[in-house]
C-alpha cells in the first residue's frame, strides 16, 4: 500500500479518535452541569417542603394546645355543670316541699268555709252575712239551728259580675265555728239537693285550686265505682276511699291504682 494511502487513513483514525473524546467530555459535562441543576432544584424543592412543614407542625402545635384548652374547659364546665344540675335538684325539692306546706295551710284556712252555687245574683242584698245565716237557717230548719248559724263573712266570689242570664257567681261563706260547717256539709249530703224560694242550689267543700284539681282526676273512676255498687270517698287532700260490699274499706292514693281495682273487679265478675 502506498505511504500516502496509510498517511491518510492515520489521519482520519486521530481525528476521529479527537472527535470521540471531546465528544465524552462534553458529554461528562453536560451531565455535570445536569445533575448540579437538578441538585439545586431538589433542594430548593425540599426547602420549600421543610418550610411547609414547620408551618404544618406550628399549626398542630396550635391546635393541640386549643384543644388542650378546650378539654380543661370542657371539665370544669363538667365541674360547673355537675354543681348547678345538683343545686337545681335541691331547689326543686325544696319548692315542691314548700308548695305542699302552702297549699296545705291554704286548705286549713279555708276549713271553715263553704260554697254555695246556685243562687242567682244579688238576691242577698246588701248585709249577705246575715242573709245567709237566716238563709241556712231556714234551708236546714231550727231543729239542727235553734238559733242563727255564726258567720264571719259571707260574700260572692271576686270573679267580674256576670251580665243578666249568665251563670251567678259563688257565694263565699265563713262559719265562726268550724263544727257548724261540718253540721251543715253532712246534712247537706244527706239531702243532696237544697230548695231556697224556688231555687235550687248545692255546697261545696271551698279547697284551693291545687287540691282541687287534685281531685277532679278522681271523677271518672269513682262513677265506675258506683255503677259496680260500691261505696267511694275522696278524703282530703286526695285519696280515695271505698267500701266494699263485704263492708271493708280499701284507700288509693293515685287514680292508677284505683283504675287498676276497677279492672279486677270487672274481671272477677
Amino acid at each position: 500500500m502506498p505511504k500516502s494511502h496509510r498517511a491518510g487513513e492515520k489521519s482520519e483514525s486521530a481525528e476521529a479518535a479527537s472527535i470521540t473524546a471531546v465528544s465524552k467530555e462534553d458529554l461528562l459535562a453536560a451531565l455535570a452541569e445536569h445533575k448540579n441543576s437538578l441538585l439545586a432544584d431538589l433542594n430548593t424543592s425540599l426547602n420549600r417542603i421543610d418550610g411547609k412543614l414547620d408551618c404544618l407542625q406550628q399549626s398542630v402545635d396550635s391546635h393541640d394546645s386549643r384543644l388542650t384548652s378546650l378539654e380543661d374547659n370542657a371539665e370544669s364546665v363538667d365541674g360547673r355543670l355537675e354543681k348547678l344540675e345538683a343545686c337545681y335538684l335541691k331547689v326543686l325539692t325544696e319548692n315542691e316541699k314548700l308548695r305542699t306546706k302552702v297549699t296545705d295551710l291554704e286548705g286549713r284556712s279555708r276549713r271553715s268555709n263553704v260554697r254555695l252555687v246556685g243562687l242567682p245574683e244579688s238576691i242577698e242584698g246588701v248585709q249577705p252575712t246575715n242573709f245567709f245565716a237566716q238563709l241556712l237557717q231556714e234551708v236546714f230548719g231550727r231543729d239542727l239551728f235553734p238559733s242563727l248559724p255564726e258567720l264571719d263573712r259571707a260574700h260572692r266570689s271576686l270573679a267580674p259580675k256576670p251580665k243578666p242570664g249568665d251563670r251567678p257567681r259563688p257565694v263565699m261563706v265563713c262559719f265562726h265555728r268550724f263544727q257548724q260547717k261540718e253540721l251543715i256539709m253532712r246534712e247537706a249530703r244527706v239531702r243532696k239537693t237544697l230548695v231556697y224560694q224556688g231555687h235550687t242550689f248545692r255546697l261545696y267543700e271551698d279547697y284551693p285550686s291545687e287540691v282541687v284539681t287534685q281531685r277532679k282526676v278522681y271523677k271518672a273512676v269513682m262513677s265506675s265505682l258506683y255503677e259496680l255498687g260500691l261505696k267511694p270517698a275522696l278524703l282530703y287532700p286526695a285519696k280515695l276511699r271505698i267500701t266494699q260490699t263485704n263492708g271493708t274499706r280499701k284507700l288509693f292514693t293515685s287514680v292508677d291504682e284505683a283504675e287498676r281495682y276497677v279492672e279486677e273487679v270487672n274481671k272477677s265478675v
